[in-house]
């Protein structure tokens, strides 16, 4: 690693001594995670910088290998040619449109979320509450809280007219928004597919071996069909414990900065 990918060691350094400390802390609640993770606004959890910090913080050895990979065999080369200043700046840039991106989305998702619950309010049945479960506390909810949901649902479903348990139903339905609002997001994987978009259009033709392929693909074709599969895969698994649109976001805010700089570039010289 030399002088000229000092910001890439750098970067390197901060990630790993961070997942160090959240690995080797096991006394309790890490306070790491709750500080530096990106949390939605309206959590209590949340706090501006997290947009930054969340960048820095993993959630698992294979998460942070893959991160820091991608960002050691890319970077490298993109910081080499861009030098430190503007590599920095491109590689912040991408990881904060991905965490906009990513939180833009979710509140699609709460606002939709609400409108099923005041259509509930509205008629009530637990059938709807059934299906509001399902839809969105199946992944991320204790064994525990699910069985509450589907005692109540049993026992609603022996007694509809009873209006107790529409009260019951709609206080755990708000109890899944705020559980939702309250479930961390971390990684610089948005950065990342910034960077794995810039190097696709700084080197379109170099051939990639990919770990699960055993074949070389193209740089170019390897960004436009990751791309793809995160687009589906962030429209198809909404619920994701994966940030889909987090990692879309990186690149196509790392798209939208390469042309403005070329445009800039363009201009300057007419």
């Amino acid at each position: 690693m030399n002088r000229s990918t000092s910001i890439v060691f750098h970067l390197l350094l901060i990630n790993i001594l961070l997942f160090a400390v959240t690995y080797f802390w096991r006394s309790g609640n890490n306070p790491l995670i709750e500080y530096l993770a990106l949390y939605y606004p309206e959590s209590s959890h949340f706090k501006l910088y997290q947009f930054v910090t969340h960048m820095f913080m993993h959630g698992g050895f294979s998460h942070i290998f893959f991160n820091m990979y991608a960002l050691w065999m890319f970077g490298t080369a993109i910081e080499s040619v861009w030098g430190g200043k503007r590599f920095l700046f491109y590689y912040f840039f991408t990881g904060l449109g991905a965490a906009a991106l990513h939180t833009l989305v979710n509140a699609l998702v709460f606002k939709g979320m609400n409108a099923e619950m005041i259509a509930f309010s509205n008629t009530p049945s637990p059938e709807l509450f059934q299906q509001f479960i399902e839809a969105h506390a199946e992944k991320g909810f204790s064994g525990q809280f699910l069985a509450v949901c589907n005692g109540l649902f049993s026992e609603w479903s022996d007694a509809p007219e009873n209006a107790a348990y529409a009260d019951s139903a709609l206080a755990l339905m708000r109890r899944v928004i705020a559980g939702l609002m309250d479930i961390p997001t971390v990684g610089a994987s948005g950065a990342v597919f910034g960077l794995l978009l810039a190097f696709g259009m700084m080197y379109p033709n170099t051939r990639l071996m990919i770990i699960f392929l055993p074949i070389a693909i193209k740089a170019k074709w390897f960004v436009l069909i990751y791309g793809a599969i995160e687009l589906y895969l962030g429209f198809s698994q909404p619920g994701s414990s994966i940030a889909h649109f987090a990692h879309i976001g990186g690149m196509l805010f790392g798209y939208l900065l390469i042309r403005f700089w070329i445009y800039r570039a363009r201009n300057s010289r007419n």
